[in-house]
């Protein structure tokens, strides 16, 4: 049983050691749809006057 809450608060040292080096650019948001998503397509090319 001592193994087990030892080896979850290295886990939780490691997430959170982690987390502080990352900082504000970790998103834990989960999947994106819709038009908050980047796409990687190339601009539309602008018309010829």
């Amino acid at each position: 049983m001592w193994k087990l809450v030892v080896g979850f608060v290295i886990f939780a040292a490691i997430a959170l050691y982690v987390i502080s080096k990352a900082g504000d650019k970790v998103d834990m948001s989960g999947e994106k749809h819709g038009g908050d998503t980047t796409t990687h397509e190339p601009a539309p090319a602008a018309a010829p006057k």
